[in-house]
This record gives structure tokens, sequence and C-alpha cells, in this order.
């Protein structure tokens, strides 16, 4: 005897649903679906040119030999600074950690890793809030939510960027060495 599960074929008809309204909303967002990836390909083009070392060698030129938060500021900022201009985080990595990350939080200072480069990471994500750069996540909700203003998320976001920027910093100076 076969049995069936309960509610028959109408459960699992429900199972296209997720795939449709992703289908729908992919068509919806259009090219910004493919705006990180694009940019974290840019980062790493910026990175083997030699945009890091660059930054490197202003960095070293500005900071205070033996002065670990400095370098913990300018890394940090130096993310979200670069993700404003680049519009993702992905493209900024690349060119902050081999200007400040590697040389000089993780080999001079001998920081955690894991802990500097994710919470790095979680830095460049403040310069995303802060940013018309990064359309996927500031401009497109603006478009299709019809908001009058197309940077009111950029509003609304940075009284939450800035101090989680603050924190960031605090978290990697205290837990990262």
């Amino acid at each position: 005897m076969l049995l069936r599960p309960a509610g028959g074929l109408r459960r699992y008809a429900s199972l296209g649903v997720p795939l449709a309204e992703g289908s729908r909303l992919l068509q919806a967002i259009g090219w910004a679906a493919v705006l990180p990836q694009m940019l974290a390909v840019l980062g790493l083009l910026f990175a083997n040119a030699g945009v890091g070392t660059a930054v490197g060698t202003i960095v070293s030129a500005i900071l205070p030999k033996g002065s670990l938060l400095i370098a913990v500021i300018l890394y940090c900022v130096g993310m979200a600074l670069f993700t404003i201009i680049m519009g993702n985080a992905f493209a900024a990595f690349p060119v902050m950690t081999a200007a400040v990350g590697w040389p000089v939080l993780v080999q001079v200072f001998h920081g955690n890793p894991a802990i500097v480069f994710a919470v790095g990471m979680l830095a460049g994500f403040c310069g995303t809030l802060c940013t018309p750069m990064a359309a996927n996540f500031n401009i497109v909700p603006a478009v299709l939510l019809e908001m009058k203003d197309r940077y009111g998320p950029i509003k609304a976001q940075l009284p939450t960027a800035v101090p989680l920027l603050v924190c960031n910093i605090a978290i990697m100076y205290l837990m990262g060495f």
C-alpha cells in the first residue's frame, strides 16, 4: 500500500514558492545582484596592481613606531573609507590587508589574524552603510520601496555606522592582541 503525505500534492506545490519568489526578487534587483562579486574582483585587481603596497608606504610614513592603537585605527578607518570609495568591503579588504593588516597588525604587533581580519571586515561593512556605491544595499532598496529620498537608507544608517566603527576599533584593540 502506498502512503501519501498529509496534505496531498498541495504540500509539494509550496516547495516551488521560494524558487519563484527568489527568481522574482533577482529580476527586480537585476545587475546589482552581481555587484559584490564584481567589486571583490576589483579589490583583487587593485591589490595586484600594487595599491596596497602604495597605501602601506604612506601608512608607514604616518604611523609612529610602536603605536598599536593608531595602527588599529588606521586599519579600521581605512577599511571603512576604502569601502565607501569602492562600494564594498570585499573590494577594500585586499588593499587594506596588504597595506596595514598583514604587515603591521599581524607581523609587527603579532595580532591574531582571525580576529584582526574578521573585525577588519566588520569595520569595512560600516563603510558599506555609508555609501551610494553599495547600490545593492543602499540605492536599490530606495528604488524598490519607492522612497522620495534615494539616499534615505544611507541617512538612516549613518547613526549606526559611526558608533559601530568605534566599537570595532575597540574590539580589535582589546581582543586581537
